[in-house]
């Protein structure tokens, strides 16, 4: 559960999937390689998940596509103790990431490069396990000194006294965050089906802008937050800062997570982002007049 996917909640909640004549019913799955292999099978038609988390299994050829990013970049910020008010300050002191060569450890490394420092040399990248949550107690009990984490936890580290050092969407990467994805079978056999999904999808990103109040409700329900400042940081990233209004994904990013996928061992089969990534549908809205027709002089140039 993530403020991330609040499109994909917002869709759910506001009935938006059914004006589109879908009926869907909510299904969590635990990890990218059960949700992948469910829907090469059929057993669900839809995923909607963080791509960096599915990218090496469609690099190593699973029959899957991305078909929509409603965000894009790196909502993520790097989070210190109040002694560390720089990422220079980190220097000598210990990073928390879940596991090495996962998303929270690249970035990290990353940042701190982009800063002078090196990894495992001037600072220490700690594999601690656990969920930002816990690896955000694992700060404020002084095991390690600073953490990658996303919104909202930001709000609640000013509160508790710790500074944020680092927007990592500085660092200008290219990336996709949530994304939909399909069945290439799907995309061959029912493509209609597709571009409904996409479309209620826009629809809910533009709702989920213009409709604020009910979009912090329905983040409010899902993460189960009273706090009004984590409410506001939790929408401002994933409501405003970080959408993409027209949908499609950045081959860019796309190729830049099948190159990170390769180098951490994945063994890829396909020749390049192109072969994963089904644009076509995005760019219908836009062809046809759909996006222009709901958000009108909103609607960001190319």
């Amino acid at each position: 559960m993530t403020g991330g996917f609040i499109h994909l909640y917002t869709a759910l909640e506001a009935g938006i999937l059914e004006k589109y004549g879908l009926s869907a019913e909510h299904v969590r799955i635990g990890g990218s390689g059960p949700a992948l292999a469910a829907l090469s099978t059929n057993e669900i038609q839809f995923l909607y998940c963080a791509a960096d988390a599915t990218i090496p299994g469609l690099a190593s050829g699973m029959d899957v596509r991305l078909i929509a990013a409603p965000l894009v970049g790196l909502p993520w910020y790097m989070i210190a103790r109040p002694e560390v008010r720089t990422v220079a300050d980190l220097k000598g002191r210990a990073v928390g990431v879940p596991r090495a060569g996962d998303l929270a450890d690249r970035l990290s490394r990353l940042t701190l490069e982009r800063h002078g420092l090196v990894p495992n040399e001037d600072v220490d990248l700690r594999p601690t396990g656990g969920s930002q949550p816990e690896r955000y107690q694992l700060m404020l009990a002084n095991v390690v000194q600073g953490n990658v984490l996303t919104p909202p936890l930001d709000a609640q580290a000013r509160k508790d006294g710790l500074n944020i050092i680092y927007d990592l969407n500085d660092l200008g990467i290219p990336a996709v965050y949530s994304a939909a994805h399909t069945s290439a079978m799907l995309v061959r056999e029912q493509p209609r089906l597709v571009q409904r999904f996409v479309a209620a999808m826009a629809e809910a990103v533009h709702y989920t802008e213009k409709q604020p109040a009910a979009a912090r409700q329905v983040l409010r329900k899902v993460l189960d937050l009273e706090d009004s400042e984590a409410l506001d940081s939790a929408y401002q990233a994933y409501a405003v800062k970080h959408v993409n209004r027209r949908l499609a994904l950045p081959l860019d990013a796309v190729q830049a997570g099948i190159e990170d996928a390769r180098a951490t061992g994945t063994p890829v089969s396909v020749r390049g982002a192109e072969e994963i990534t089904v644009n076509t549908f995005a760019e219908e809205l836009e062809r046809s007049g759909f996006l222009s027709q709901i958000w009108g002089a909103d609607l960001p140039p190319r």
